[in-house]
C-alpha cells in the first residue's frame, strides 16, 4: 500500500509541473507575439514618417514639369555654378617641417612651397603651412594661383630683354634671353617656374641664396618686371619703327 502511495504522489506531481511548465511556455509565447505585434506595428510608423519627410523634401516642379535638376543641367546646367576648372600645372618646390614653440610645448606642422603655371605666360609662387603636407600643399596651391602673374613671351619663347632681380633674404636671380634651341639653362625652382610659364630656351642663374622659396619668388617677380617693345613703345607714344630707330 505505501509503495502504490507513493507512485500516485510521484505522479501526481509530475502532472502538476508538467501543467506548469506548458502554462509557462504559452505565456511566454504569448508576450513574444504582442512584442512582435508592437515592432511591426512601430516600424510601420516609421516608414510612414519617412515617406512624408521624404515627400516634404521633394523639390517643387516649375512650369515644365521639371524640377531644378530638369531640363537644363541642374545647378551646373549654365556653367555658372558648376565645378571650376583651370588650365595651370602644379608643381611641389619644397615641403619642409617647421615647429613653433609655444607656453604649452612644441607645435610641429608642414609647409609647402608651390609653384603653379599655365605654359602660357601665366605663373604663381604660393607658400602655405598645415598640419598635413597634403592640405599644405593644397593651401600653397591656391594661394599661387591667386598670386600668379602674366609674364611676356616672345617669339622664340624667350624673354624680350635681360634682367637681374635682387629677392628677400639675399636672393638674386639672372635671367637672360636665348637663341631657338636652346632650351631651359637653368637650375633649382628657377628652372620649375621658367618651364610652368611657358619659357623655351633662355639662361637663368642663382646668384645669391640658395632658398627655393625665394629663388622663385624673385624670379617671378623679375618677370612681372619685364616689358614688351610694344608696351614700350606704347608707353613712349612711338612706333616700333620709330622705337628699333631711336
Amino acid at each position: 500500500m505505501m509503495t502504490l502511495s507513493t507512485t500516485a504522489s510521484a505522479l501526481t506531481a509530475r502532472v502538476a509541473l508538467s501543467s506548469t511548465q506548458n502554462k509557462f511556455r504559452a505565456t511566454q509565447l504569448c508576450v513574444a507575439r504582442r512584442v512582435n505585434i508592437i515592432a511591426r506595428a512601430e516600424d510601420g510608423d516609421n516608414d510612414d514618417a519617412d515617406d512624408a519627410d521624404e515627400t516634404e523634401r521633394k523639390p517643387r516642379g516649375r512650369a515644365g514639369g521639371a524640377g531644378r535638376g530638369g531640363g537644363r543641367g541642374g545647378r551646373g546646367g549654365r556653367g555658372g555654378r558648376g565645378e571650376k576648372t583651370d588650365d595651370f600645372a602644379e608643381s611641389v618646390v619644397q615641403v619642409s617641417r617647421v615647429t613653433k614653440v609655444t607656453k604649452g610645448g612644441s607645435q610641429m606642422s608642414f609647409r609647402a612651397t608651390v609653384v603653379v603655371g599655365d605654359g602660357k605666360g601665366k605663373v604663381g609662387v604660393g607658400c602655405k603651412k598645415a598640419k598635413e603636407v597634403q592640405i599644405a600643399v593644397t593651401k600653397a596651391a591656391a594661394d599661387a594661383r591667386k598670386s600668379a602673374v602674366n609674364a611676356p613671351i616672345t617669339k622664340g619663347a624667350t624673354f624680350p630683354h635681360r634682367v637681374t632681380v635682387k629677392g628677400k633674404g639675399g636672393a638674386v636671380v639672372m635671367l637672360r634671353p636665348a637663341a631657338p634651341g636652346t632650351g631651359v639653362i637653368a637650375g633649382g625652382s628657377c628652372r620649375t617656374v621658367l618651364e610652368l610659364a611657358g619659357y623655351k630656351n633662355c639662361f637663368a642663374k642663382q646668384l645669391g641664396s640658395s632658398n627655393p622659396l625665394n629663388n622663385a619668388r624673385a624670379v617671378v617677380s623679375g618677370l612681372a618686371e619685364m616689358r614688351t617693345f610694344k608696351e614700350v613703345a606704347k608707353v613712349r607714344d612711338m612706333t616700333l619703327e620709330e622705337l628699333f630707330q631711336a
